[in-house]
C-alpha cells in the first residue's frame, strides 16, 4: 500500500513541518493515497470474521437431503470455530464460506455413508460479524453486516444520527494487514453524491461526531478539503 504526505499542494504546504509521511505536529499518522479505506484481506477479517466466512460462536441450519436423522439441523460453532456434525465428526469452520462447508461435510459422508449426499449449509445468526457504530447515532452498538453493507447503510442500522450530530465528522476505524487505519467522512458530501458512500466491513468501528477522534486529522484538515474527497490516515503501530 502506497503512502505519502498529502497531495499535490499539500506537499509544499507541509514540508518545512514534518517528516516524510508524516503531518506536521502528528508523528504517528500517515495520511494514504486514495478516496476510500483498503479492503481487509483474510487475516483480517478472521481476527474476528466477516459475512460469509463463518466465525466463533456462529449459528448454522444444516440438511442433508432425504436424511431425516441429518435433516434441520442446527449448529453453533464453538470458540476456536470448530462444529460437529453426526458422522462428519469435527469441522474447522473458521474462515470457510457456507458452500465450503457443504464440500466437506459431502466430502466425509461420501467417503464412509451416504453415495451421493447434497448438503446445505446455510448461516442462522451471526455473532461474530459485526460492525460497532457509536458516537452521535440513536442508538449506538453492534450490528451484524451480511452482505454488502455501506457507511450510510450502517449509520441508518443505528437509527440514524443523533440530533446534534456532526455529519462531516464521521470516523471509520480499520486494521488491514495488521495495520490500524483511520478515514474522515462527511456524510453531507455522500448525500450530495460528491463521492461515493464507502463500503464498510466486520470489525470496522463507526464513530458520529466524535471530537476525540477528530483531532487525529487536526492538522490534515488544514489543506485538505473535506466536501470532495474523504481523508485517510494510518495510524502507526507502537
Amino acid at each position: 500500500m502506497k503512502k505519502f504526505t498529502l497531495p499535490l499542494v499539500a506537499l509544499s504546504l507541509l514540508a518545512g513541518c514534518a517528516g516524510p509521511g508524516q503531518l506536521g505536529g502528528a508523528s504517528n499518522i500517515t495520511v494514504m493515497q486514495g478516496s476510500e479505506l483498503p479492503a481487509p484481506d483474510r487475516a483480517d477479517l478472521l481476527s474476528e470474521s466477516r459475512p460469509y466466512l463463518i466465525g466463533p460462536f456462529d449459528k448454522l441450519m444444516i440438511d442433508v437431503f432425504g436424511i431425516e436423522e441429518l435433516s434441520q439441523k442446527e449448529v453453533q460453532t464453538d470458540a476456536s470455530g470448530r462444529i460437529s456434525f453426526p458422522l462428519a465428526g469435527v469441522i474447522e469452520a473458521a474462515g470457510k464460506t457456507p458452500a465450503e462447508i457443504e464440500d466437506e461435510i459431502e466430502a466425509r459422508l461420501r467417503s464412509r455413508y451416504v453415495r451421493d449426499p447434497q448438503v446445505t449449509v446455510n448461516l442462522k445468526e451471526t455473532v461474530s460479524q459485526v460492525i460497532t457504530v457509536d458516537g452521535q447515532v440513536r442508538k449506538p452498538g453492534l450490528y451484524p453486516v451480511i452482505g454488502k453493507m455501506t457507511l450510510m447503510r450502517a449509520v441508518a442500522t443505528a437509527e440514524g444520527t443523533a440530533e446534534f450530530a456532526k455529519l462531516d465528522d464521521v470516523v471509520i476505524f480499520r486494521t488491514v494487514n495488521g495495520q490500524q487505519l483511520a478515514a474522515l467522512y462527511n456524510l453531507k458530501a455522500i448525500r450530495r453524491g460528491n463521492y461515493a458512500d464507502p463500503e464498510v466491513f466486520a470489525n470496522d468501528v463507526v464513530v458520529v461526531g466524535d471530537s476525540q477522534a477528530r483531532r487525529l486529522f487536526r492538522d490534515a484538515l488544514q489543506v485538505v478539503p473535506l466536501l470532495t474527497t474523504p481523508l485517510i490516515i494510518a495510524l502507526q503501530n507502537n
